[in-house]
């Protein structure tokens, strides 16, 4: 049995592979998110009330609490300014404040810790990679946006968009974003289980498990690294008319107009790829540990994945509109994953017009230039 300081807000669990159970673990524990609200407001002005409220609470419960109460306040910020990036500019911590909910319920509960805080540590790498990368995207300027909402505002209309916000864009992504961290349930579950029968907290396997977040993270972040130098080199290119010093690439890569060297010469979101496999791997590595490789918080990480399947084609088709060679792209590299070992050939028959102006470039590619350079500074490339 549990040491009786131990919260009463998580099930008995007996073996490894109970913390994975839906039935045992989660659903007893469903009808108590209905009178959470009024029960924090009825102790709002009592702090060792709520402490202890939140410690009775099973954290499963409290972080779909948390979630669903920020869903509000998206919508109306987007609605309000009429820019649907709200969510995006806070996908990058979310995660890692999620998981801080865990860990923190883990040492106000008495639970051994340390696998709890290594799981946030590494999340914690994983934000400062991407809020990184957004910000020096123009992410955080005022008025910045994701270009592809507004792609499909356009495509589907006020009234149809105006829902879309109401149930995806405001809610189901943040409530996503909470789904994404719900193996740590499990890994807590395991640290309770741990705790009962006095054994270490953390193996080897959650130091493998971390290991490989690390690396996929690291990759991610050359992806990205990798992207940005070819982009700066490219509008330097188009301003000067000359291929900058040492940056690495040809004046027929820079006319291109998309990289297809380095991890970009394997996958066409070499990025991408790395990012969904990050929350695969988070999830894999509690799946591992309760001996349960297919278990219901497989939700998180298929739903993530569904959402890069189904924004990606839009940014794809949005791309291939601007550079006709991104089609011979298409078919010899693969979206996410390597179709192929050897990097992509062009024939070179659609290579863009070099004839440029005193400055660097033709009146058509100034435009273009100019509409992409004002895409990109909204465009959060998660």
């Amino acid at each position: 049995m549990a040491p009786a300081n131990i919260s009463m807000g998580l099930p008995v669990v007996q073996i490894a592979s109970d913390c994975a159970n839906y039935a045992r673990t989660l659903r007893p524990y469903l009808n108590d998110l209905r009178p959470l609200p009024g029960m924090v407001r009825e102790h709002i002005t009592d702090t060792a009330a709520l402490q202890q409220l939140y410690v009775d609470t099973n954290p499963f419960i409290s972080g779909v609490a948390i979630s669903l109460f920020l869903s509000p306040f998206f919508l109306f910020f987007a609605e309000l300014n009429q820019n649907w990036s709200q969510i995006d500019r806070v996908w990058s911590i979310l995660p890692t404040l999620y998981n801080a909910h865990w860990a923190i319920w883990t040492h106000m509960s008495g639970l051994a810790s340390e696998r709890m805080d290594l799981r946030l540590l590494v999340s914690t790498l994983w934000s400062m990679r991407l809020t990184f990368n957004y910000w020096r995207r123009g992410g955080y300027k005022v008025g910045s946006e994701d270009y592809r909402w507004a792609t499909i505002k356009d495509k589907i209309g006020q009234p149809a968009f105006f829902v879309l916000d109401v149930l995806f864009i405001a809610s189901a992504q943040n409530v996503l974003l909470f789904l994404v961290t719900a193996p740590s349930y499990i890994s807590l579950l395991l640290s309770r289980l741990d705790t009962a029968h006095s054994r270490p907290s953390i193996t080897s396997l959650d130091y493998l498990f971390a290991g490989s977040f690390v690396y996929l993270v690291c990759q991610t972040f050359v992806a990205d690294q990798q992207q940005w130098n070819y982009q700066t080199a490219k509008y330097k290119y188009r301003d000067t008319a000359k291929v900058p010093a040492d940056c690495g690439f040809t004046a027929e890569e820079l006319d291109r107009g998309f990289r297809t060297t380095g991890l970009w010469a394997y996958s066409r979101h070499p990025n991408f790829a790395s990012e969904i496999c990050v929350w695969w791997t988070f999830y894999l590595w509690s799946s591992v540990l309760a001996g349960n490789l297919l278990n219901w918080t497989v939700v998180g990480p298929a739903i993530y994945t569904s959402v890069f399947l189904a924004s990606t084609p839009l940014t794809e088709y949005i791309t291939s509109g601007k550079y006709p060679e991104y089609h011979e792209y298409q078919k010899q590299v693969g979206m996410f994953f390597p179709k192929s070992a050897s990097p992509p050939k062009f024939s070179g028959r659609h290579s863009p017009q070099k004839k440029r102006i005193a400055n660097g470039s033709t009146d058509a590619e100034k435009k273009n230039a100019k509409d992409y350079e004002t895409a990109k500074k909204r465009y959060d490339l998660r």
